[in-house]
Order: structure tokens, then sequence, then C-alpha cells
């Protein structure tokens, strides 16, 4: 039996069975039925449950006249991405602001669980950055096909027709590779975070590992915005019209 946080053994004691039931009807082998929702699983429906009552909050108490400081968070947040949006894709960049919002504040919260005792990074599981990096993968290529149509093949084989099959190769490989670099960019740097944390918790737990929170809370920031610039620069090579 994995070991598994309070909110984990909580979720299993109630929905250990249909999420069994589930995992079946999809061949999915279990490997531990009595715990089949795991740690990462967990802390991404507790990030999900955060963001839906944040977006609520800022949406039920929006004012003109009164801004509250969840509403000056929310703006501050909107206008930080659309900058990077609006100098990175250009025109047009409106469209994608609330995916690269949603991509950037759910990787940050998620990191940033780690230094909050009882709870992990999902993002420290390798699963998860993986995840974001494959919906990522989808998203980006969805729109260049969405705004270029067929001509987004162009991309992929170049202007020079007897160099198209090598370049056709290469470019796969490398639209692949970010898949990868955007995982293991993520996974190793808050795994890295997590575990530096609580070594140093557990050897001197007074004072010196504040040093180290302060470091990981660092981490944690730079990787969501990375995460998120990385994002918007494949999306500017995807939807531009001059492949």
């Amino acid at each position: 039996m994995p070991t598994q946080l309070l909110l984990t053994r909580f979720l299993n004691s109630l929905f250990a069975a249909p999420v069994d039931a589930l995992l079946r009807a999809l061949h999915i082998t279990i490997g531990h039925p009595k715990a089949p929702i795991t740690n990462a699983v967990a802390m991404e429906l507790l990030v999900f449950v955060v963001l839906v009552a944040y977006f609520a909050l800022v949406r039920a108490t929006l004012s003109v006249e009164k801004p509250g400081g969840l509403q000056h968070v929310a703006e501050m947040t909107n206008e930080f991405v659309s900058e990077q949006g609006e100098s990175i894709i250009g025109h047009g960049y409106e469209k994608f602001v609330g995916y690269l919002t949603v991509l950037f504040v759910f990787i940050l919260i998620s990191n940033l669980l780690g230094v909050i005792p009882g709870l992990e990074s999902p993002t420290a599981s390798v699963s998860v950055p993986l995840g974001l990096a494959l919906v990522t993968f989808i998203f980006y290529h969805f729109h260049g096909i969405r705004a270029n149509g067929w001509n987004y093949y162009k991309q992929f084989v170049g202007p020079v027709w007897w160099l198209s099959p090598l370049l056709l190769v290469i470019e796969i490989i490398s639209h692949l590779a970010r898949i990868l670099s955007l995982t293991v960019r993520l996974y190793a740097n808050m795994f890295a975070g997590d575990l530096v944390t609580l070594s140093f918790f557990s050897l001197v737990p007074i004072g010196v590992p504040l040093i180290f929170l302060g470091l990981h809370i660092f981490v944690a920031g730079i990787q969501a915005y990375v995460f998120m610039l990385l994002t918007t620069i494949y999306l500017s090579l995807a939807v531009a019209h001059d492949h």
C-alpha cells in the first residue's frame, strides 16, 4: 500500500470502488485496488477545487467602484499573461489568454502546495507535468491548423522540396522533444525542490530550512512562468502565417 496523504486517504475511502470499476472498464491495471487514487491525483483535484472557488469568488465580487483584493490579483495576473501573449504572439493573442492564464495559475498553485505541511506538489509526480505537456502539445497544434489550414504542414517540410523528407523527420523529432522538455524541466525542478526542503527540515528543523523554503517558493514561481512562456512561444510559431 503506497503512503497516502490525509486527503488521498479520505478520497479513497469514498471513491475507491467506483474508480476501480472505471479503471477495469478501461482495461487499466490497478496496482492497489484499495487506493486507486494517488497523492498526485488528490492534489490535482484540490488545485482544481481551489481554482474553481477562486474564479467563482472573483466573478461574484466584481466591482468597478470598489474592486477587492482578489479582483486586483486576478486583474494583475490577467494583465501579466496578456502582456506576454501580446509581445510574443501579437495579433489575435486574446483568444489564448484564458488557456495561458489557467495553465500558469494551475502550475503555480500546484508547485506551492509542497510548502504546506501535509500536502505535496502534484507537479513533483512525472505524470502531472507530462499531462500538462501533452495538453499543450495538442492545443498549439490544433490552433496552428485552425489558423493556417492545410498550409500548416509547410512548417514541417520547409521551402526546398528536395530537403522536405529530412526536414519533416527533424521537425517531428523537435516537436516531440518539446513534450519531453516541458515535462522534465517542471518535474525535475519540483521533485528536487521538495526533496531538498524535506531533507533539511528533517535534519535541521529550525532556521536553515526557511532559506530552502524561500528558494522553493521562488523556483515554483519561475517554473510556472517558464512553462507558460514556452507554451506562448510554441503558440506564436504555430499560428504564424509566414511558414
